[in-house]
C-alpha cells in the first residue's frame, strides 16, 4: 500500500478536508507511524484557525497520537517495527538550544508539536522525530491512550510536580476534559481530593473518579468551602476561566499552590497581602517531554486510570472536531484510525 487517507486544513478557519495522499518515507532519526486512534484537542484550533505563527498549508492536525511503527528511519535504534507508540504535544526538540542543554526539552526554543510544525495525527501514516516517542502499555486500548498523550500527561506530570504529599488536600478545579483525568490521578496518587465544578450534576462522577468531596461553584463560595477542609496544599486549575481561578485562590492553605493548566483568556487576579501572609504560588506547568508521557502511560495502567471517551471515524473529523469544540462531549474525542 502506497496511499493513505488524512483529514487536512487548507486555509485559517476553513474545514477539515478527507484527501488521499502518498505515504511519506522517514528520514534519517525519523519513524513513520501507522495511527490507530488520534484524540482531538482544544490545542487543536490553532491548527484549524491558523492561529499559530509560521503555520505552513495545507497541514494535518492533531497531537494525541496512538498507533504502530511502520517504518524506522536510517539511525533509529531501541525501536521496532510493529511496536505501539504515542507521540503527544512535545514532538521534537532541537538539543541545542539553552533549554535543551539543560534537558528541559519541553521548553525548547525550536519546540517542534505534531499538526502545528509537521503534520498530525489526523491521518492514516504520519512521521515523527524518534525522541518524540512514548511506548504505549499492553494494558491501555489505543483510544485510551491516545488522550493521556496530552490531557493526560498535563495534569498527571503538574500533580507529581507540585510538592503535595500523599494525604495531602488537593483540589482539581473543573471536571472536564482536563478535569476528569485530574480528579483520577490526584485520588491514585493518595491525595484526599476534591472536585469542584458548576452544579450538582457532575458531583456523582466526581465521586465514581475518586474525589473524596466535591464543591458546587454555583452554590457556595469555592475559598471558604476549601479553607472548611483545612485549605488545599494544590488547586489544579484545569477550567479555562481566569475568574474561577481568582475565585478559588483564597481556598489555598499555607505555602498552598495554585497550580494552572487551562488557558484562560481572562487575567487570574492576585491579593498579594494574601500570597505573601500564606506564602503561595501562582504556577504554571506545560506538559511534558516524550519520557514524561511514558511515565503518563504506565502510571495509568498500573492504577486504571482512564479517559472517558466520544469515539468517531477518520471520514468524520469535521463533524468530531465540532462535537469538541461545543462543550457537551463526556470528555474527550478520539478519531478512531484503525
Amino acid at each position: 500500500m502506497t496511499r493513505m487517507r488524512a483529514a487536512e486544513v487548507r486555509t485559517p478557519g476553513g474545514p477539515l478536508v478527507l484527501v488521499e495522499r502518498a505515504i511519506p518515507s522517514p528520514p534519517p532519526g525519523q519513524v513513520l507511524i501507522q495511527v490507530q486512534a488520534c484524540g482531538i484537542c482544544h490545542s487543536d484550533v490553532f491548527t484549524k484557525d491558523g492561529l499559530w505563527p509560521g503555520l505552513q498549508w495545507p497541514r494535518v492536525p492533531g497531537h494525541e497520537i496512538a498507533g504502530r511503527l511502520a517504518a524506522l528511519g536510517s539511525g533509529v535504534s531501541d525501536w521496532a517495527v510493529g511496536q505501539r507508540v504515542g507521540v503527544g504535544w512535545h514532538g521534537g526538540h532541537c538539543g541545542g538550544c539553552a533549554a535543551c542543554r539543560r534537558g528541559d526539552f519541553v521548553l525548547c526554543a525550536q519546540a517542534q508539536i505534531p499538526g502545528i510544525s509537521y503534520d498530525g495525527g489526523y491521518a492514516e501514516y504520519l512521521v515523527a522525530p524518534v525522541e518524540a516517542l512514548a511506548r504505549i502499555p499492553p494494558e491501555l486500548a489505543d483510544a485510551e491512550a491516545a488522550p493521556l498523550l496530552c490531557a493526560g500527561i498535563t495534569t498527571f506530570n503538574a500533580l507529581r510536580h507540585s510538592g503535595a504529599r500523599a494525604g495531602d488536600l488537593v483540589a482539581i478545579l473543573g471536571v472536564g476534559g482536563l478535569g476528569h483525568l485530574g480528579v483520577q490521578f490526584a485520588a491514585k496518587m493518595g491525595f484526599d481530593t476534591v472536585a469542584i465544578a458548576r452544579g450538582a450534576d457532575k458531583e456523582a462522577l466526581a465521586r465514581r473518579l475518586g474525589a473524596r468531596h466535591y464543591i458546587d461553584s454555583s452554590a457556595q463560595p469555592v475559598a471558604a468551602a476549601l479553607q472548611a477542609l483545612g485549605g488545599a496544599r494544590v488547586i489544579l486549575a484545569t477550567a479555562t476561566s481566569g475568574t474561577a481561578m481568582s475565585a478559588a485562590l483564597g481556598g489555598l492553605g499555607r505555602n498552598g499552590t495554585l497550580l494552572i493548566v487551562g488557558v484562560s483568556q481572562d487575567p487570574v487576579e492576585v491579593p498579594t497581602a494574601q500570597i505573601i501572609m500564606g506564602r503561595h504560588t501562582v504556577q504554571g506547568w506545560p506538559s511534558g517531554t516524550a519520557a514524561d508521557s511514558q511515565d503518563t502511560l504506565a502510571f495509568s495502567a498500573l492504577a486504571g486510570v482512564r479517559p472517558l471517551i466520544e469515539a468517531f471515524p477518520l471520514e468524520r473529523a469535521e463533524a468530531a472536531y465540532a462535537r469538541m469544540l461545543s462543550g457537551e462531549a463526556r470528555f474527550r474525542v478520539v478519531l478512531q484510525i484503525a
